[in-house]
């Protein structure tokens, strides 16, 4: 089997491979993936470092063509990329095929990002002296992005970093390089120049770690785990770069008592067990109010029944496997927790067997659920979601913003006034009314609040923030 190598200073490298297993069928190898060394990071840098002076003076169209392209050759592929991110990721063929369009939307906005890039001229408050603002890129910018959306994240960090002029040194996670691979594939061949775009897989604990040792870094945009995002705060602070970091969620999604039933049911299934609940998005704590609860629990509970796991690439399947084993067992040990701490199971959390072996796991609700619960404090990342009763409104709000994260937040209701009253008072970055949490659009800015996120948000024109650095210019007349 060939080996996908590491691009390094415009040259593909590395004769080391890892297999790439597909969780819905653990005996196939999805491909051969090469794996840095610390010397690989470091000759990646020193490419990237002298492949900025003059990327970050190129032209916008050079830079608007390049991203097109690109955007256009992911849009005519989707299928087949959507099917290698459903056969490595586990995500159901359709979700994978969604994000792969979703991916191309993204280079075309930045390709278009590029031709808009604008600045500031102003009257000083001094007579004869002219003032200009601009945006000039940020460096040499690190990008480490997880395994949940192995082709949407590295899309929406890597255009916009190329748009702005940045250069780049980017690993994806292990489990997933597939599609980073194939994204860094499409955009070598659509022009970037030597060493603007850097390629290297592997271990977080080398790869990344080389990263986060490195000086020369301008900047590192992260989206992963809160353990890993406060490593790469710390590094940053230590070399005096800048950082943006997008890591856990513990989002609520509350059924007020004069929801309509259908649309909350709808939307707490999809936020809680769609994409088997692998997103930072997820709404795992279901917070339902006392007048709606039993008919709510009926409900979903009747949905979930309906719901099949299987095989990602299946017609049909509408919740495919766990990512790996490692992730099963976080699952799992979550679903005996829940149990010991008095929560009750009302639907699933079993292993199921199907024709393929793979990590395949039911959609886990606990019911009778309390905000203090560790399954209601701790993100699980995997399809399990606990109903916490409510008195009314008031309480409902009150427990959705007692959660040390805040990236999203959901209401169900038929109320102008609690749904205006919500999304202003929501401690979240972002908050859905009679939607799934999960789910958002790549032209506006995401991002969340508390230990959720740090740094300016992500995607849409708010990106500039992260992704350049302001400069004031005087001139004398």
């Amino acid at each position: 089997m060939t080996i996908h190598q590491n691009l390094i200073a415009g040259e593909w490298t590395g004769t080391t491979g890892a297999e790439n297993i597909n969780p819905s069928d653990t005996n196939e190898v999805v491909g051969l993936y090469a794996s840095a060394s610390v010397q690989d990071v470091a000759d990646a840098i020193a490419a990237a470092k002298a492949a900025f002076p003059a990327w970050s003076r190129s032209g916008i169209l050079e830079r608007h063509a390049i991203l097109k392209k690109a955007g256009e050759e992911i849009l005519a592929r989707k299928d087949e990329l959507g099917a290698l991110l459903a056969r490595e990721e586990g995500k159901t063929l359709p979700e994978a095929i969604g994000e792969t369009i979703r991916a191309a939307q993204i280079f075309e906005f930045f390709a278009g990002e590029a031709l808009r890039l604008a600045g500031e001229v102003v009257p000083s408050v001094r007579p004869n002296i002219g003032v200009e603002i601009t945006r000039e890129p940020l460096g040499v910018i690190g990008i480490i992005t997880p395994w949940n959306f192995p082709i949407a994240i590295p899309a929406w960090k890597i255009a916009p970093a190329l748009c702005y002029g940045n250069t780049i040194v980017f690993k994806p996670a292990d489990l997933v390089p597939g599609c980073s691979w194939a994204i860094v594939d499409i955009l070598h061949r659509a022009g970037l120049p030597k060493g603007v775009l850097n390629l290297v897989m592997g271990k977080g604990s080398v790869v990344g770690q080389a990263m986060l040792d490195s000086p020369v870094l301008s900047g590192i945009t992260f989206t992963g785990s809160v353990g890993t995002g406060k490593r790469v705060a710390l590094s940053s602070v230590e070399h005096g770069r800048k950082y943006q970091l997008e890591m856990g969620g513990k989002n609520p999604m509350v059924v007020l008592d004069d929801a309509d039933l259908t649309v909350a049911v709808e939307a707490a299934a999809n936020s809680a067990f769609f994409s088997t609940g692998q997103r930072c998005t997820a709404s795992s704590r279901l917070i339902v109010t006392e007048g709606i609860h039993d008919r709510f629990v009926a409900a979903l509970t009747e949905k979930l029944n309906t719901l099949n796991v299987d095989n990602a690439i299946k017609a049909g399947t509408h919740i495919g496997p766990v990512v790996d084993a490692k992730q099963l067992k976080t699952d799992t040990d979550y679903i005996e927790i829940g149990k010991q701490e008095g929560a009750k199971l009302a639907f699933g959390g079993e292993l199921v067997s199907r024709d393929t072996p793979g990590f395949y796991l039911q959609p886990t609700l606990f019911t009778e659920a309390t905000n203090q619960m560790r399954i209601s404090r701790e993100e699980i990342f995997g399809p399990v979601a606990s109903v916490i009763r409510v008195k009314d409104y008031e309480e409902a709000l009150a427990t959705a913003n007692d959660t040390p994260f805040g990236l999203s937040s959901g209401i169900a209701t038929t109320s102008l006034k609690h749904a205006t009253h919500f999304k202003r008072n929501a401690e979240a970055g972002m908050v859905m009314v009679n939607l799934p949490t999960a789910g958002v659009d790549f032209h506006v800015p995401f991002g969340g609040r508390k230990g959720s996120s740090f740094g300016p948000r992500e995607q849409g024109k708010y990106a500039a923030e992260f992704f350049t650095t302001v400069k004031t210019a005087y001139t004398l007349a």
